[in-house]
């Protein structure tokens, strides 16, 4: 074994290469751009100038005569759609906000125009040659800008129902011994995945085909569907690929209905290919945040007393929000705790998922809080939260499923060297470098939604599996094709996995780290099926026990196998019993606590995951800890961040080749958090200003020296069938908390506004 592929310990599968590597890097996998289409027209974007305000006119002349320029479609001429609700209200939209309606502009970068040629060039030259005439009114930006306006979340968003309370918090606070009271804030940050935001779209007769890069193809599907007012089954959304997401393709953009509408006008294909910048307004991000945070606590560190008020930027019409109060609030024991949501509403573009969307923003607030308390305390910030831990979450009492955060802990400061750190701030460094050591909590809910999968089993041990999941570079590819190998004991080089097309049975949005968990709870659930058919077949009259399967050795890893000595089944024997060549199966699984309507909303491309705090008897979350070492110059006070070391624990570990390498891009990326990443506002007009990978900062190999995963083993037999729970997101949270709290203990600087960059340390 080595780094890439580390040695499997108990409840975790082996390490295989991935499913699909072979076809990534010759170049043969095939993205939404990829497709080849008949005869495609080519569109280009001409989005708006200014935030908000009006078009008095649009001056097309010069455009249309671009040699190659088909049509131009603006507000006087587009197609009519109709209106879809917002995703996190129960719709598919990303945003409520729908360009080519009207003369009205709602953000800057909207689409107000679509240039439409026989090559790309033609259709970005015309582009780049229509004049328009605004009427332009001042808009809000931001937090404190004037004309924006806030209201509590509860009551405007569906998917935020509550303000976690619970016992007398402002008696508990009033009367505790040591008392923390603490501001934090967060910027807009864009996810700026590597594959642009493309939508090619080609009709045969009244049935479309949308090739565009998604992390749900069921809800694109049904968006696009109802938007254009055609009936879902004439829709189908094909994306095999997806080269990355992060959130941001979580739910429909308003591009796609619009040149699914004009490729119906035109009677031919039309493939857009939007500019990087415009990737930072025709869809979504993360908004900026605002924190305040109260503790109270006792001498000897016990919370008696939290509250966390957050507060989120949103667009004018769509209340969204992420509202991670429901995690900080349940995180520690505390028998007194409050919470306020609220949402702001300025003059952007509705913010939405980017990857772990609640906990990113606000553990940052919290992480940072108790390392603050525990200097308070004059107290290891480790065993301040080894004194605050719990099996039981605070708010309606109910047991996690299992939590393994201390251990986490334990694992991760042994590795990094914890115990050598001297704990007085600017008591460490190296000639002109300040060294600090810094740690924080990680967790994310173990969400899982309603899947299908339909599996096929030849008796030659080829096997198909076909589910409608995703393949977002997170190795999905990989794990449902080694679910299905060892579920069946077939070899996994025979087994063949279908993803990333609506036709296919349907599984849930590819976000909030529930891909794996699903997806692999309805494999495992299909091919038991299958074991079930040939069990039968060659032992009429009994029923497939955990000791017949022992006994016949279906299903079992060659591990199992050579432990027990027991043989495989004869898959010949069993299908000649049959008398069939193949056996089929279909099946539909959805978790413990999913609603009734489960079914009815996945066939409609409706999400109901369920996890976390969710559960009706218990809560579910993964766990980590992440430790970081920072390096300040004392005359330059440029920051370095030469050591991220992170410990989790997420159930069974189904490839811990492909979770080790979703785990080191997360605490990367917290890193990037941390340090890097911010999308900069011209508060006087509300627009971005660093809408290119030029200024907007993100991570290179030399701000990355020494990343170190570790995964420890967890079992956890009441989440799900294959006690899984999701990594994708479980890293990036905490490290920005880390990575401040480090700060402040090499510079004796407390820096709470994200990022830091070398203009705010004062040492």
């Amino acid at each position: 074994m080595t780094a890439a592929a580390p040695q499997p310990k108990t409840n975790m599968g082996q390490p295989v290469p991935r499913y699909d590597a072979v076809v990534k890097v010759t170049g043969r996998a095939t993205y939404a751009s990829d497709m080849p289409l008949s005869d495609p027209a080519y569109a280009f974007l001409v989005t708006s100038a200014i935030a908000r305000g009006r078009i008095d006119s649009l001056d097309l002349d010069e455009a249309r005569r671009v040699r190659g320029v088909i049509d131009i479609v603006t507000h006087e001429n587009a197609p009519k759609l109709k209106d879809s609700k917002l995703f996190s209200n129960g719709g598919y939209a990303g945003t409520t906000i729908q360009p080519l309606k009207s003369a009205d502009i709602a953000h800057d970068g909207q689409i107000i125009a679509v240039v439409v040629a026989e090559t790309y060039e033609s259709a970005r030259d015309a582009a780049n040659r229509v004049k328009v005439s605004y009427t332009a009114t001042t808009p809000s930006a931001t937090f404190d800008s004037p004309g924006t306006t806030i209201a509590a979340a509860k009551g405007q968003n569906a998917q935020f129902k509550e303000d976690p309370k619970v016992g007398d918090f402002a008696k508990a606070f009033d009367e505790a011994e040591v008392k923390l009271t603490a501001s934090y804030e967060t910027p807009t940050q864009h996810h700026n995945p590597m594959e642009l935001f493309s939508t090619s779209c080609s009709w045969m007769g009244d049935e479309l085909v949308i090739y565009e890069p998604s992390q749900f193809v069921y809800g694109l599907k049904y968006g696009v569907a109802e938007q254009l007012g055609i009936d879902a089954d004439k829709v189908r959304v094909v994306n095999p690929y997806v080269g990355g997401g992060f959130g941001a393709r979580g739910s429909m953009t308003p591009r796609t209905a619009i040149i699914a509408a004009i490729a119906k006008r035109l009677n031919r294909p039309v493939k857009l290919v939007p500019t990087r910048d415009q990737g930072f307004t025709i869809t979504t991000h993360r908004a900026e945040t605002r924190h305040e945070i109260k503790l109270g606590a006792r001498p000897d560190g016990k919370l008696v007393a939290l509250r966390h008020e957050g507060a989120e930027v949103s667009s004018r019409p769509d209340a969204y929000c992420v509202g991670g109060t429901k995690t900080t609030t349940r995180l520690y024991a505390c028998p007194n705790v409050d919470s306020l949501v609220s949402i702001v509403r300025a003059d952007r573009n509705t913010p939405g998922f980017m990857r772990s969307p609640p906990e990113v923003p606000y553990l940052f607030a919290l992480e940072s809080a108790m390392d603050e308390l525990a200097v308070k305390l004059n107290m290891d910030p480790v065993e301040l939260r080894r004194i605050n831990d719990t099996t039981n979450e605070p708010i309606g009492g109910k047991p996690y499923t299992s939590r393994s955060l201390m251990a986490c802990f334990d694992e991760a400061a042994k590795a990094f060297g914890w115990a050598e750190r001297s704990p007085q701030p600017k008591s460490m460094s190296d000639g002109d470098w300040l060294i600090g050591y810094g740690c924080a909590a990680t967790c994310y809910p173990a969400h899982m939604g309603p899947a299908a999968a339909r599996v096929r089993l030849q008796r030659d041990g080829r096997t198909r599996v076909e589910i409608a999941g995703h393949e977002i570079g997170t190795g999905a590819y990989t794990v449902i094709a080694q679910t299905a190998a060892e579920r069946l004991g077939v070899p996994l080089e025979k087994v063949a996995v279908f993803i990333g097309d609506s036709d296919l049975p349907p599984a849930p949005v590819a976000g909030g780290s529930n891909s794996t968990a699903s997806t692999c709870s309805v494999v495992t659930m299909v091919c038991d099926q299958i074991r079930q058919r040939l069990f039968k077949a060659v032992m009429p009259g009994q029923s497939l026990t955990d000791k017949a399967k022992e006994t016949v050795g279906i299903g079992q890893t060659p591990a199992t196998q050579a432990a027990t000595g027991d043989r495989p089944l004869d898959l010949e024997k069993a299908f000649d019993a049959l008398g069939v060549g193949v056996v089929e199966e279909y099946g539909e699984w959805k978790p413990e606590g999913a609603p009734l309507d489960s079914f009815r909303a996945m066939h409609s491309g409706q999400v109901r995951l369920v996890g976390g705090h969710q559960m009706k008897d218990q809560i579910a979350y993964a766990f980590g800890a992440e430790f970081v070492e920072v390096r300040v110059n004392r005359f330059t006070h440029e920051i370095r961040c030469p050591r991220l070391v992170g410990a989790f624990a997420a159930g069974r570990i189904m490839n811990p080749r492909t979770a080790r390498s979703q785990l080191m891009g997360g605490l990367i990326w917290g890193m990037s958090s941390a340090l890097l990443e911010a999308t900069e506002i011209d508060e006087r007009n509300a627009r971005y200003v660093n809408d290119n990978l030029a200024d907007y900062l993100v991570p290179v190999n030399a701000d990355v020296a020494n990343v170190e995963v570790i995964l420890l083993s967890e079992q956890d037999d009441r989440i799900n069938p294959v006690g899984v729970k999701g990594v994708g997101e479980l890293a990036n949270v905490g490290t920005n908390a880390a990575i401040c709290n480090a700060i402040y203990h090499a510079t004796g600087q407390r820096i709470r506004k994200l990022p830091v960059r070398l203009e705010n340390i004062e040492v």
